[in-house]
């Protein structure tokens, strides 16, 4: 017999919380303490945890749901299920630990985790790509990354019946927008209303359609609640009023920042225009810019003192790792965190001398807007409250709710303000509300080895490729080839050539073929499945695996469009590898049963196409559905299924996609 008892002088500091280590009790064992008011770290791990409460009051937290918790209670936490336990009574909360690893149901677990395993449950999921700023229309860089992956993680979602929307809007208080406008003799209310309705276009050729499109200038009630939202920020303590370095251009005087400044990186020694680089990601004030330089006239710009609102960014290093246990946070971005929280100091204006933007309520900032940077974290509250009235919802941005889970979309040079400044806003905005974000963030797309330029006219516009013939082709295109993780490439040639080789040469001539032999040897309808042979069970089994991988890609831990049109494609292969070899003997009497199960094989693939290419090329998937006498695909498949026999089969003559010299100049 082994006996235990709680000695609190054996507890040491572990997950936020006290723990200690007890012997002899299986794998893994201890005590844990939690104090009145305390919390553990929320994290999740690869074993199997068994929580026995004997002492105190408290809530357990398991992927953002709360279970209260006394004596007595028993807890099992699956793997890689993220949990927190806190203290919710007025005596310390005491807990015996269990935990062993079981390789098995660790690998069921990580698989179900594609599927969405417990993490969305019935939580609505607010899904953001990061609003454009309206200065410009949208490009295949800008299309290639946050908008294609939230549209098609949406897609994907509602398949797998979770409630997800897609919000997005026009970020019209951004300083590039004064530059435009002043560049075209416009004021810039009307530059950002005329491109938002533009980008808007885009986005709708693209088959993307938000479910909130917010546009900030013009919204009746965004101003007010952004006035509140940063005067609860103003007033919680770290954020003050101070006089910190700043530039100025030393003919004008007028105040730099962003598109008005440019220097090196303090970072990485990149050059960057000011507040932020697009290489390494970092911050900068624009006072710590090396060998800085004014964008009007290119000479070195007078240094100065402003006083403006600023954040001790630097006293919230823990706050905000504590963050990124708890969503998805790639390494990449973890990895900048780690980098700007290394210096000894970052106090970051949140507001900025401007006559276009909105005015903080606060006394002192006269001539200043709140900087629209800060100003996107209210956006995003925002954005749920609007789509809340239209869906009859009672969403405030004024209380965020636990329950909401969140989801981001953007490019690596808005990684600083997305995962590290906005937590902290929200906690000094809303200290109760923990927010459960995922991040999902897209390096540069090049165009010929060289990032997009609107200045050098080194682009591809959206409204100039896109339209009802090539939309999908597009789409495939993207996300094939968006850039994941690192930086990748557009060449018009190597497009051009998928287009002609891949999509029309290869998928849609196994079509069309594949009708062309239900038409011949089956009077166009589908055979029910005959003899069945060991190459044919494999090839079952084939694409039941290109299904989990698929499921996986699309999913809310793996998610990659550059996987999942590898998937798609593999289908493809997949098939006309298995009836290179199986076609050898159709045509003969003795075997015509076994060709029959081939024949219904090919269909069962051509179904699956149909199926799981909706979040990526919706448009294909749909015309192929209806080809092969099916509804249109609402649900993601569970499993490979047959064809039913006996169902019309339309795709010997059916056209998916066009050569470009023949597509149409159309609207979608």
């Amino acid at each position: 017999m082994r006996i235990s008892h709680f000695t609190p002088d054996e507890l040491s500091a572990a997950f936020g919380i006290d723990m200690s280590t007890v012997t002899g009790f299986g794998p893994g064992a201890g005590w844990g303490r939690v104090v009145p008011g305390g919390r553990s770290d929320a994290h999740q791990h690869d074993e199997t945890e068994v929580f026995v409460i004997v002492k105190g009051a408290g809530e357990l937290v398991v992927d953002g749901e709360r279970t209260p918790v006394g004596p007595g209670t028993v807890v099992m936490f699956e793997p890689f299920e993220t949990h927190v336990i806190e203290n919710a009574g007025t005596d310390d909360l005491v807990f015996f630990d269990l935990y062993w690893r079981d390789p098995a149901l660790a690998v069921q677990a990580a698989g179900a985790g594609a599927a969405e395993r417990r993490r969305f449950g019935q939580r609505p999921v607010f899904v953001f790509s990061t609003p454009p700023t309206p200065n410009g229309d949208l490009h295949l860089g800008h299309l290639s990354g946050p908008y294609l992956g939230a549209d098609a993680f949406v897609r994907f979602q509602r398949m797998n019946g979770v409630d997800a929307w897609h919000l997005t809007g026009s970020d019209d208080y951004q300083s590039y927008v004064v530059d435009r406008a002043l560049r075209d003799g416009r004021e810039p209310a009307e530059t950002a209303a005329h491109f938002s309705a533009e980008i808007a276009a885009t986005l709708a050729l693209m088959d993307i359609r938000p479910d909130q499109y917010t546009v900030t200038d013009t919204d009746q009630t965004y101003r007010d609640g952004l006035r509140a939202f940063f005067s609860r920020v103003a007033a919680s303590g770290p954020v003050t009023l101070s006089e910190t370095p700043a530039l100025f251009d030393a003919e004008t005087g007028d105040y730099l920042y962003e598109v008005g400044v440019a220097g090196g990186c303090p970072g990485c020694g990149q050059p960057t225009n000011g507040n932020i680089c697009e290489e390494c990601g970092e911050p900068n004030v624009c006072a710590d810019l090396a060998e800085p330089r004014t964008r009007r006239s290119g000479d070195a710009p007078r240094r100065g003192e402003a006083a403006r609102y600023c954040l001790p960014l630097h006293e919230f290093a823990d706050e905000v790792a504590a963050h990124h246990n708890l969503g998805r946070v790639p390494a990449r971005l973890r990895e900048l965190a780690h980098r700007v929280f290394a210096r000894p100091r970052l106090d970051l204006p949140l507001t900025h001398p401007s006559n276009w933007g909105v005015p903080p309520a606060e006394g002192g900032t006269e001539g200043q807007v709140i900087w629209v940077w800060p100003e996107m974290s209210y956006g995003f509250l925002h954005g749920i409250e609007a789509l809340g009235r239209g869906l009859g919802k009672g969403w405030r941005a004024e209380e965020p709710q636990q329950d909401w889970k969140i989801v981001h979309f953007f490019g690596y040079d808005n990684s600083f303000y997305h995962s590290l400044l906005y937590p902290v806003l929200y906690k000094l905005a809303h200290p109760g509300w923990e927010p459960d974000i995922d991040y999902n963030v897209n390096e540069f797309y090049l165009l010929e080895g060289q990032k997009f330029s609107t200045s050098r006219k080194h682009a591809v516009w959206g409204k100039d490729v896109l339209s009802a013939d090539s939309v999908d082709a597009v789409r495939f295109f993207l996300a094939r080839t968006r850039p994941e993780g690192r930086r990748t490439n557009f060449d018009p040639a190597v497009y051009d050539a998928v287009l002609r080789d891949t999509l029309i040469g290869t998928w849609q001539r196994w079509l069309n073929e594949l009708g062309t032999r239900i038409t011949d040897w089956y009077d166009g309808q589908a055979p029910d499945a005959g003899v069945w042979t060991p190459e044919h069970t494999a090839f079952l089994d084939r694409l039941t695996v290109r299904l989990a991988a698929l499921t996986r890609s699309l999913g809310q831990d793996g998610f990659s469009l550059n996987q999942a049109a590898e998937e798609l494609n593999g289908v493809v292969e997949d098939v006309l590898r298995f009836t290179e070899a199986e076609y050898a003997v159709a045509g003969i009497d003795r075997w015509s049963d076994h060709t029959r199960t081939t024949v219904a094989l090919e269909l069962a693939a051509a179904r699956l196409l149909a199926r799981a290419a909706v979040p990526v090329m919706p448009r294909f998937a749909e015309r192929l559905a209806a080809a092969l006498g099916l509804e249109e695909a609402a649900v993601w498949p569970s499993r490979v299924e047959l064809l039913p026999a006996g169902t019309k089969v339309g795709v010997a003559d059916a056209v998916f996609f066009r050569p470009a010299d023949t597509q149409e100049d159309a609207d979608v």
